[in-house]
C-alpha cells in the first residue's frame, strides 16, 4: 500500500460512511411493503473525487447528500493509484458495509461507481463494486412472473400506477431478462393500457411506461450505436463510423422496441417531447433501418391504404398513426368536401385510429369557434369551417360521438387549452341548435373536470347565446357541473325566477351534496351569500332557497 494515499482513502470511506447512513434512516420496510415488484430501494451510488473533494449520491445530479469533504492533498491521483490501489480498497469497504443494511434498503442488485479526477487531466471513470443478491433476484422474478399472470393476463381491473413503474423497468432490465423479448414487452405495455382503459390514471401509466422506454433507448440502446454530442438537455447523436443495424435476432428486438418506444412518445407525450422520438425513428434510419423509414413516410401499416388515403377532385387526405396526424387539404369550400373529409375522419376513427390526434389543415378560410379559450390550431379551424354548412351538421354529429373518449385529447392542444376529441364539433353545434343538446349532455358527462377546462368558454357562450329559461336550465345545470369553479356566470338575477328555482330545485335532487354546491358557488357565489337570500326570501321562494341550502349541505 502507498501509505501516501492513506489520508485520501480514509476520508473517502467516512463518505460512504455518511451516505450509508443517510440510506439507512428511512423506513424501507415500509417502503417496499407498497408493491410485490420493489426488492429494494436503493440500487447505485457514485462516488466523485474532484478538486480534492469527495462526494457519495445516489445519481451524478444528486446534490442532497450530507457528504462533501475538501481533501488537502498535495499532488493528485495517478489512474494506476486509482486502479490498482483505491479501487480494490474501496469495493472491500463498500461490500463489507452492504451486508450489514437491512435487506430491504438494497434493489437485489448494487452498483458502487467512481469517478476520479486525475493528474494526466480528465477523470476516470470505473465500476467500483458490482453486489448481486442471487436471491432476492429469484425472488423478484418470481414476483414479476405472479403479477403479470395474475394481474395483467388474468386481470380484469385497472392496475395500480405505481406496480407499472417497476415492471416497466424491470421488463427491460438486462440483469433480469437477458435475452430480449420485444413482443411480450408490447404486449404487456398494451395489456395495461387496456385494463386502464377509462380510468383517469391511464395517462399516468402511459408516461411510465413511455419513460421506462425512453430510458432504455437514451441509456441501453443508443450508445452501442451513437455518440452523444449535444448537451443533456439538447441531445444530438453521431452514428459510430462503419457501424450498422446486425440481422441478428437480439437487434431486430431491439429495433422494435426502439420503434415502439419512439412511436409512443410521439403519440402520448406533450407537443415538446415528439422531436426525442423522432429522433429514435432518424437514427434507426441512419442505421439503416427500412422499418423506421417507412413508418415516418406512412404509419404503422395497421390500416389499409384505401383507410388512410382519399385523393378525391374536392380534397385530399392522408393519415400517418405514428404520429396520430391527419392532413386534410381543402381543394374546394364546400358542404360536399367537407363532408368527404368528416367521413374520412370517422372511419378512421371508427377502425382504430389514435383517438388522441391532431389535424394538420391545408384551406384558404380561417375560420374560428366564438368561444374564449381555444387553441387556434388546424384541428380547430377545420372544425370551424365545417361547420359552415348545415348539410354536414349530421356528419359532424357522427363524427363527435366517435371521437369523444375520456382521457383522450387532441394533440396539437396543451395545458388550459387541451380538449377531448370531438370538442369543437360538439361545442359548434351546440351553439347552433337545440338539437344537439342530447349531445352536449352525452360531451359533458365525460369531460375529464381535472384536466380539461375549455368547456368553461362553450358553457358561458350557451348561456349567453339562449339565454336561461325552462328550456335551457338543464342543459345548462350539466354544463355547469362539469365546469370548473373559474367559470363566471351573472345568472343571478334571472335566477330570482320562482319558476327557474323550483326548476333548479328538481334539477339538484339526485345530485351529491359537493355537486349541488358546486353550482352553487357559480350561480350565487358560494352557500354564505345563497343564505342571505334564503333570511331576506319570502313566500313560496323561501322554502325553495332553503331546500337549496340543505342540498349543498353535508346531510
Amino acid at each position: 500500500m502507498d501509505y501516501s494515499l492513506q489520508p485520501i482513502i480514509e476520508e473517502m470511506k467516512q463518505e460512504i460512511d455518511k451516505w450509508i447512513a443517510y440510506i439507512n434512516d428511512k423506513d424501507a420496510e415500509k417502503i417496499v411493503k407498497r408493491t410485490t415488484l420493489q426488492a429494494g430501494i436503493h440500487g447505485y451510488a457514485l462516488l466523485k473525487y474532484e478538486g480534492g473533494r469527495v462526494d457519495v449520491t445516489d445519481y451524478p445530479l444528486d446534490l442532497s447528500m450530507p457528504g462533501k469533504s475538501r481533501l488537502s492533498t498535495s499532488g493528485g491521483l495517478t489512474e494506476e493509484q486509482v486502479r490498482e490501489l483505491i479501487v480494490p480498497e474501496l469495493a472491500h469497504y463498500m461490500q463489507h458495509k452492504l451486508k450489514a443494511l437491512p435487506p430491504a434498503v438494497l434493489d437485489y442488485r448494487f452498483n458502487f461507481e467512481g469517478n476520479f479526477e486525475v493528474v494526466s487531466g480528465g477523470t476516470v471513470k470505473v465500476l467500483i463494486l458490482k453486489y448481486v443478491d442471487e436471491a432476492k433476484k429469484q425472488q423478484l422474478l418470481d414476483r414479476i412472473s405472479s403479477y403479470i399472470s395474475s394481474k395483467l393476463e388474468a386481470g380484469k381491473y385497472p392496475t395500480k400506477p405505481l406496480e407499472t413503474f417497476f415492471l416497466a423497468r424491470h421488463l427491460l432490465d438486462e440483469e433480469l431478462f437477458p435475452v430480449l423479448d420485444s413482443g411480450r414487452i408490447v404486449g404487456l405495455y398494451e395489456r395495461i393500457q387496456e385494463l386502464n382503459k377509462g380510468s383517469k390514471l391511464l395517462a399516468e401509466h402511459r408516461n411510465t411506461l413511455t419513460v421506462a422506454l425512453r430510458n432504455w433507448v437514451e441509456e441501453q440502446w443508443l450508445p452501442r450505436y451513437f455518440e452523444l454530442t449535444g448537451s443533456e438537455w439538447q441531445k444530438e447523436y453521431k452514428k459510430k463510423s462503419g457501424i450498422v443495424l446486425e440481422e441478428s435476432g437480439s437487434e431486430q428486438e431491439a429495433e422494435k422496441l426502439v420503434i415502439y418506444g419512439a412511436v409512443s412518445i410521439i403519440r402520448y407525450e406533450p407537443s415538446y417531447s415528439r422531436i426525442t422520438g423522432l429522433t429514435f425513428l432518424n437514427c434507426l434510419t441512419a442505421l439503416g433501418s427500412t422499418r423506421a423509414e417507412q413508418l415516418i413516410r406512412e404509419g404503422s401499416g395497421a390500416f389499409a391504404e384505401e383507410v388512410t388515403r382519399l385523393r378525391a377532385e374536392l380534397v385530399d387526405c392522408t393519415a400517418n398513426d405514428v404520429f396520430a396526424e391527419v392532413s386534410i387539404h381543402m381543394k374546394q369550400e364546400s358542404g360536399e368536401s367537407y363532408g368527404q373529409a368528416l367521413r374520412f375522419l370517422t372511419k378512421l376513427l371508427k377502425l382504430g385510429f389514435p383517438i388522441s390526434y391532431q389535424i394538420k389543415l391545408k384551406s384558404a378560410v380561417k375560420r374560428w369557434l366564438p368561444l374564449k379559450g381555444l387553441a387556434k390550431s388546424g384541428t380547430h379551424r377545420f372544425f370551424a369551417n365545417a361547420l359552415e354548412y348545415p348539410e354536414v351538421h349530421p356528419l359532424l354529429e357522427e363524427y363527435a360521438r366517435a371521437a369523444m373518449e375520456t382521457f383522450e385529447w387532441y394533440t396539437d392542444t396543451e395545458g388550459e387549452k387541451c380538449c377531448m376529441p370531438g370538442s369543437y364539433a360538439v361545442f359548434g353545434l351546440g351553439l347552433t341548435d337545440r338539437a344537439y343538446f342530447p349531445l352536449v349532455r352525452e360531451y359533458m358527462e365525460k369531460v375529464d373536470v381535472e384536466h380539461q377546462s375549455v368547456q368553461n368558454g362553450f358553457t358561458a357562450a350557451l348561456y349567453g347565446h339562449y339565454g336561461i329559461n325552462t328550456e335551457t336550465l338543464p342543459i345548462l345545470v350539466t354544463c355547469m357541473l362539469y365546469s370548473t369553479d373559474s367559470l363566471k356566470l351573472k345568472m343571478m338575477k334571472e335566477m330570482e325566477d320562482e319558476r327557474l328555482l323550483r326548476l333548479m330545485l328538481n334539477q339538484v335532487r339526485s345530485l351529491q351534496y359537493y355537486q349541488v354546491e358546486h353550482l352553487v358557488y357559480l350561480i350565487w357565489g358560494g352557500k354564505d351569500k345563497l343564505k342571505k337570500l334564503a333570511d331576506k326570501a319570502e313566500g313560496e321562494k323561501k322554502p325553495v332557497f332553503e331546500e337549496l341550502m340543505q342540498a349543498a349541505g353535508r346531510g
